[in-house]
């Protein structure tokens, strides 16, 4: 059993996905993402301003977002947005605890703004997958190098400015 395997089927369970739904969704998955891949949110969820389309499976790894859509009435499965993380921007998230529910948005390569409503429930569970988020999306943020601070130039600090006559600043 690969990565993958071994970290998507907790995080579906873990998010309250049916077995069915899991494996229905399973193959389209496997086509989007390499089997290293640790996957880190697994979750239902519909995009706001197209209730009426049916319900989304949003699959979060480190290093990719993969949706897939089923549709109501044939109950079809279709991709509706792979991408690696590095393409998406300005990603942000809402949650809000008094409606149980994180709202995510992002923009994909071509320019679309995504937007997908996820409801959990409990406030627990809403902050439980903020810190997923942040956890998923901050990871990849360019990270100070290790070391000490480096030092403004002497001239510059307001210690050294107010030390300095008017004669000795011109």
């Amino acid at each position: 059993m690969d990565v993958f395997s071994r970290t998507f089927l907790p995080a579906a369970a873990e998010a309250g996905v049916a077995i069915p739904i899991v494996s229905r969704h399973m193959p389209v998955f496997r086509r989007c993402v390499a089997p290293d891949d640790v996957t880190v949110l697994v979750t239902r969820c519909l995009r706001p301003d197209r209730a009426l389309q049916g319900e989304f499976l949003l699959l979060l790894t480190y290093r990719r977002l993969v949706v897939t859509q089923q549709t109501r009435v044939l109950h079809r499965l279709r991709l509706h947005l792979n991408t690696d993380l590095r393409d998406l921007g300005n990603v942000t998230w809402n949650a809000d605890p008094r409606a149980g529910s994180v709202e995510l948005a992002a923009t994909a390569v071509d320019g679309v703004r995504e937007r997908f409503h996820m409801k959990v429930g409990q406030p627990k569970q809403v902050w439980h997958l903020d810190a997923l988020l942040t956890h998923a999306f901050r990871r990849r943020l360019p990270t100070a190098p290790a070391g000490p601070m480096p030092q403004p130039p002497a001239a510059t600090t307001p210690q050294t400015t107010r030390r300095l006559s008017p004669a000795a600043a011109y």
